[in-house]
């Protein structure tokens, strides 16, 4: 069999998985945080999903467009070799899109949030407690 065939399934198979079970993990554990990002679950519930669509979309198109990286290994080593660098690039562009939703929705809830007082200090008690 050709390496180059074994090399594209290795890599769709496992940049299919990786990247549904990072898409469900976070749609499963990312609710209550959304929930308390938009205070109402009908939204926080609605715009989970469409972060979930949004985030297989691009992490599919990424995998799809770095299938052709590369040319066609000549030993099974060079093979494995651009396997896992396409793997890791899906992953950092996994992680690339987590960190930028994170960092979205934390700006978000901030903007709902009072500021402490500058001289706020959370380890100091408070007089009269």
């Amino acid at each position: 069999m050709d390496l180059r065939l074994i090399d594209y399934l290795v890599y769709i198979v496992v940049s299919v998985f990786l990247t549904i079970w990072v898409g469900d993990t976070l749609f499963r554990n990312g609710r209550p945080f959304l929930v308390s990002v938009f205070k109402e679950d009908g939204l926080a519930d609605s715009v989970n999903r469409l972060l979930v669509v949004g985030f297989y979309l691009v992490n599919f198109g990424a995998a799809a467009i770095l299938i052709n990286t590369g040319g066609t290994p000549p030993t099974p080593p060079d093979m494995l070799k651009q396997t896992v660098t396409r793997i890791g690039v899906v992953l950092l562009v996994l992680g690339f899109m987590h960190f930028n939703n994170l960092l979205i929705l934390r700006t978000i809830r901030r903007r709902d949030r009072p500021m402490p007082p500058l001289n706020y200090n959370p380890y100091k008690a408070e007089p009269g407690a």
